[in-house]
C-alpha cells in the first residue's frame, strides 16, 4: 500500500502575478495576511515569492483531488516558512477537511522560480 495519497504540480507566470498583487482585492482573495506580509517584505523578489505561493496553492488543490471547488478557496491553503526559509503548508477550513477525508497527513512542498516562471510540487503522505 502506498504512503502517498496525493501529488500536485503547478507552473505560474511571474509577470501575471506581479500585476495582480498590485490589486488589494486580489491579495485578500488569494493570500493570508501572513503570506502578504512575507512577499511584500521581499522587495524586488515580491512577485517571485507571490507567484511561487500561488503555484503552491494550485498544486495543493490538485493533490487534494478537488481543485478550487466544493468550498476550497486559495486563502485556505497557506504557504509558511521555517526560520531557515524552508516552505511548508498549513490548511484551513474546507481545505483542511478535504485533507482529512483523503486520509492525508504531512504535506511536502518544493518551490522554484526561474526567469518568468514559478513552480510548485506537492506530495501528500497518508496520515499515520
Amino acid at each position: 500500500m502506498s504512503d502517498t495519497v496525493g501529488i500536485g504540480v503547478d507552473l505560474c507566470r511571474i509577470d501575471r502575478i506581479e500585476k495582480a498583487i498590485q490589486k488589494e482585492h486580489f491579495n485578500r482573495r488569494v493570500y493570508t495576511e501572513r503570506e502578504i506580509a512575507y512577499f511584500m517584505g521581499r522587495g524586488r523578489q515580491a512577485a517571485q515569492s507571490a507567484a511561487a505561493m500561488y503555484a503552491a496553492k494550485e498544486a495543493v488543490a490538485k493533490a487534494l483531488g478537488t481543485g478550487f471547488a466544493g468550498g476550497i478557496m486559495p486563502e485556505q491553503i497557506e504557504v509558511v516558512h521555517t526560520e531557515s526559509g524552508a516552505p511548508g503548508i498549513v490548511l484551513h477550513g474546507e481545505a483542511e477537511t478535504a485533507l482529512s477525508r483523503l486520509g492525508g497527513g504531512r504535506i511536502h512542498l518544493s518551490l522554484s522560480h526561474e526567469d518568468n516562471m514559478a513552480t510548485a510540487f506537492v506530495v501528500i503522505d497518508r496520515a499515520s
